[in-house]
């Protein structure tokens, strides 16, 4: 993946990402597969941040089973899992 920021100025995109972790890499790869074009931008490295720790990505599970809410927690480890 190249940096090029006067390339991303010289083109229209349907979708322009803030942020290229697993969300943004997911969210990229879907619009992609709609037939969408996609712009990813992120201050730091690719898959830097919250991708580079795993216990961000699962706390809100965590926090859904602690509260109780089932229907919640389905939900969201059923998103986690058509993500990863």
């Amino acid at each position: 993946m190249t940096r090029d920021i006067e390339r991303l100025t010289k083109k229209e995109y349907d979708i322009l990402i803030v942020g290229a972790g697993i969300y943004g890499a997911a969210l990229a790869r879907e619009a992609s597969l709609r037939g969408l074009s996609v712009a990813i931008v992120d201050k730091g490295d690719f898959c830097g941040a919250t991708s580079a720790n795993s216990l961000k990505i699962i706390h809100g599970g965590i926090r859904y089973l602690q509260q109780g809410d089932l229907p919640r927690l389905r939900q969201s480890m059923a998103e986690r899992r058509m993500l990863m």
